[in-house]
């Protein structure tokens, strides 16, 4: 088996499942042994920026605007930034806003992913049914190797 460098996309979210997703990752790449490191690219994917109707006058501001955006981020992307340095892998941080699962699959076939990590909500049956599993949707759809990790 040729051992080249694999590029990684792991799904953020900050919850503690997506944590042990970004943990996997960094295992993933670290494992690879060649002279060519490995590449993770972590994607936190927020939901569209509501709409201004006529009625609005000042419109919000998007999440990535506010005060307290500096400090979430650093603690969504936390463990995965801290992962990353301690195995020297390099890591690229995205933020983009859309639907999580199509935004997790056009960027793989942009950036040809090899593997995207991405954790398991643990919904029940009804949830599932009446929202939908992102996990479920990204492993049908995605051109490459999924890898669904569980809570």
């Amino acid at each position: 088996m040729l051992n080249l460098c694999k590029k990684i996309l792991v799904a953020i979210d900050g919850s503690p499942v997506s944590d042990k997703a970004a943990e996997e990752a960094v295992r993933l790449a670290a494992g690879n042994q060649s002279q060519f490191k490995s590449r993770i690219f972590a994607l936190l994917v927020l939901p569209n920026a509501p709409n201004s109707t006529y009625t609005d006058f000042v419109p919000t501001a998007p999440m990535t605007e506010t005060n307290k955006w500096d400090e979430l981020r650093e603690k969504i992307f936390y463990v995965v930034e801290k992962c990353a340095v301690e195995h020297n892998i390099p890591l690229e941080m995205i933020i983009e806003y859309g639907d999580p699962a199509d935004t997790i699959i056009r960027l793989a076939r942009r950036e040809e992913i090899d593997v995207i990590v991405i954790g398991s909500s643990g919904k029940g049956f009804i949830q599932r049914r009446i929202k939908g599993s992102i996990s479920h949707k990204v492993a049908s759809n995605a051109s490459c190797s999924v890898f669904i990790v569980r809570g």
